[in-house]
């Protein structure tokens, strides 16, 4: 069983800059691990996604040159720095597990964490 937990969202004006955290249980360095957002009445889509080892990452074209993944493998962490926020951007963001490097199945989802982007 893989439990994620998300933090840092919140509230920020266009232009700016939040950093989401996401704590994970279980053998984490050996998944895939990424990111997902869901904005109200549209359907969940794919941010970005990195390999095991951080080597690799792939991006969404909204996320890519504003967004950065990484993770921390010694503290079981994941993050997701997104700079250049624009109103558009406002959605709940999830955490997941992901089977395969850049775009296998999520098998596991965290709780979701609220961005919001004022004009």
């Amino acid at each position: 069983q893989v439990q994620l937990v998300e933090s840092g969202g919140g509230l920020v004006q266009a232009g700016g800059s939040l950093r989401l955290s996401c704590a994970a249980s279980g053998s984490f360095s050996i998944y895939a691990m990424g990111w997902f957002r869901q904005a109200p009445g549209k359907e969940r889509e794919f941010v970005a996604t990195i390999s095991w080892d951080g080597g690799a990452t792939y991006y969404s074209d909204s996320a890519k040159g504003r967004f950065t993944i990484s993770r921390d493998n010694a503290r079981n962490m994941v993050y997701l720095q997104m700079n250049s926020l624009e109103p558009e951007d406002s959605a709940v963001y999830y955490c997941a597990k992901i089977r395969q490097f850049p775009k296998g199945e999520v098998d596991y989802w965290g709780q979701g964490a609220q961005v919001t982007v004022s004009p």
